[in-house]
């Protein structure tokens, strides 16, 4: 056995607001020993990683956790989920020696160079860059974003909250769906709408426009009926979702120049199947005026391994800092 398996394997995370995904990882391998915990089984983000490495009898002494949040100072409180915990208080009560905090969907940027032809799958035209700017999106709880530049010889992940730029709509219906948001909302973000939290939000501002009232059903209702083709509202509601963030990825390709592709992470697109790919997302990715032609040489692919964003951690935890 190579010396670096002998010894204690690394703990990767990928902590969004419902799920914590974790694995064990030697330098250079793949993470492996996956588990995902529900969040709401668990107090804290501590109660959770001791669950995960009390079942494979783990005691890492390097960690590395993507969080569906901003990572500024000690303090870490999630955006969509109740949990929050100090990183330094957190790496003494796991013993570990370093601890590495980043963004989830920086973890996602770090993944892209990583992924094989078997992780993706490629939604309309375009062809790739070799070493442009690729952008990474994803609705899942939040609404993820971030890019990957290079810098000389190196690869740097972006760590920002594109998710809560301001909504920008495409069209009068849009525009009506974002006034009829605004009734309850002083700001209207992308994750607002584009988002498993969003949906049910875009869902009752749609039915309004059509004037249809009640309550509105879960996200995964909504997708589900869509996707049978049972509900002509849902099917509604997830076209124009579908709509909405091929305008966000088009914003971002613009924005980072990402010829080398945008991605589509997250827990919602992957379902989708060929109903993301029939939907109006490409169309609406390339519907930007004189740069039409520049948009649709940029090719879009869905990321479908459920394990890229620990993938990026590991690499993140193993080449790139900075570390606690």
């Amino acid at each position: 056995m190579p010396t670096q398996l002998a010894e204690q394997p690394d703990l990767v995370a990928d902590i969004g607001g419902t799920n914590a995904r974790f694995a064990l990882v030697h330098a250079g391998h793949a993470p492996h020993a996956e588990r995902t915990l529900p969040c709401a089984e668990y107090p804290d983000v501590l109660s959770a990683a001791r669950a995960y490495l009390t079942e494979f009898g783990a005691a890492p002494r390097r960690a590395c956790l993507a969080v569906a949040t901003p990572i500024i100072g000690d303090h870490v409180a999630f955006t969509n989920s109740p949990w929050q915990f100090s990183i330094e208080a957190t790496r003494d009560a796991l013993q570990l020696e370093r601890l590495l905090l980043i963004n989830d969907f920086t973890a996602q940027a770090w993944a892209l160079p990583l992924l094989t032809a078997a992780d993706l799958y490629k939604v309309g035209r375009g062809r790739q860059v070799p070493g442009a700017p690729m952008g990474v999106v994803g609705p899942g709880t939040g609404l993820g974003v971030s890019g990957l530049v290079a810098n000389g010889k190196h690869w740097v992940a972006l760590q920002g909250e594109g998710g809560h730029a301001s909504f920008s709509p495409a069209n009068e219906f849009e525009a009506n769906v974002l006034r009829a948001v605004w009734r309850q909302f002083p700001h209207v973000s992308c994750e607002r709408l584009i988002s498993g939290v969003g949906l049910p939000y875009l869902y009752s501002a749609v039915a309004a426009l059509e004037g249809r009232l009640g309550e509105a059903p879960t996200a995964a209702a909504i997708t589900d009926a869509a996707l049978a083709g049972t509900d002509p509202l849902c099917r509604t509601v997830l076209d124009t979702f579908c709509a909405m963030l091929g305008t966000v990825a088009g914003n971002l390709a613009l924005m980072l120049g990402a010829r080398g592709g945008i991605y589509i992470a997250g827990g919602i697109v992957p379902r989708l199947g060929d109903f993301f790919a029939q939907s109006p997302f490409r169309e609406r990715f390339e519907a930007k005026g004189r740069y039409q032609t520049y948009l649709s040489e940029i090719p879009t692919y869905v990321i479908l391994s459920k394990s890229s964003a620990l993938l990026g951690a590991a690499w993140a935890l193993h080449n790139a800092g900075p570390q606690h």
